[in-house]
């Protein structure tokens, strides 16, 4: 009899091993869909292409758009997409809205033309590099890092490690484990995830101000994820949720450009109360 039952439960047990194992190896895949990015939009007569070398020997390409009605005070928009955003489209979604901003964006690493392979870690440690490019550039202008869903992550960790002038973060996660968890909540996802971002740890030595925009209505990242960022946030100046907006059409939601911008002006309101202390 216990042959038997042996024998009966050896086919769902090996196929979910076979499960496990396709989802270990195919992870950066799924989180990173390099293959899949739609391709760079035209872009005008005024976009540069920028280029900076990062760990490796990868090739990172940027694209660097001037204001489009500069204001009386310059600063730079840095963006960090999501994980199937062209840079170039990001750039463009961050001019309409922040006209008067200098804006950067890179394509991440492994997408087109940037080499290199994906990872979390080579993402964030890409951040780095590129914010000192930009920095050195732009010497003495604000920098304010915008992250979009896993690019949030990205944002986060820069910001902990290098002094932004403010952080504005759009359907954020606290955690890509208790993201990819809450997907696949039969499966043992911790200790098979190759790929971490903590954003709800490391933005405890964020210093500066911060804006999270959620959608009410994200299935992908649910808004129970930015409660955490918004009670670690230790200067959090914006935390707007927007009922039934969902991960890939908050864009499109009707509140969301004057949000975008509200939180833009407590970032830079914040900064210039500081700098009369």
């Amino acid at each position: 009899m216990w042959l038997k039952l042996a024998s009966v439960l050896a086919v769902p047990v090996m196929l979910y091993c076979a499960v496990v194992a396709y989802v270990f190896f195919a992870q950066t895949g799924m989180i990173f869909p390099a293959g899949n990015v739609p391709p760079s939009p035209a872009m005008p007569p005024s976009a540069e292409r920028l280029e900076v070398a990062g760990g490796g020997g990868a090739r990172l390409i940027g694209t660097y758009l001037p204001p489009r009605e500069p204001g009386s005070k310059r600063f730079v928009i840095l963006g960090f997409g999501g994980n199937g955003w062209n840079a170039d489209a990001a750039a463009l979604k961050l001019r309409d809205l922040y006209p008067e901003a200098d804006i950067v964006a890179f394509h991440y690493r492994g997408y087109a033309p940037s080499t290199g392979a994906p990872g979390a870690e080579a993402l964030i440690a890409d951040a780095r590099i590129i914010h000192d490019q930009v920095r050195a550039r732009f010497p003495g202008l604000p920098i304010v890092a915008a992250g979009f869903s896993i690019g949030s992550g990205v944002a986060v960790s820069l910001a902990a490690s290098r002094p932004l002038d403010g952080l504005i973060l759009v359907t954020p996660f606290d955690s890509l484990a208790n993201v990819a968890a809450g997907h696949f909540p039969w499966l043992p996802v911790r200790p098979l995830l190759r790929h971490r971002m903590e954003p709800a740890t490391e933005i405890r030595a964020v210093r500066a101000p911060v804006a999270l925009v959620v959608g009410g209505g994200d299935t992908l990242i649910p808004p129970a994820h930015a409660e955490a960022l918004r009670r670690a946030a230790p200067d959090l100046v914006l935390a707007e949720t927007l009922p039934g907006a969902g991960h890939n059409d908050i864009y499109d939601n009707i509140r969301f450009r004057a949000v975008m911008r509200d939180a833009l002006a407590r970032i830079l309101a914040r900064q210039a109360g500081r700098g009369q202390k």
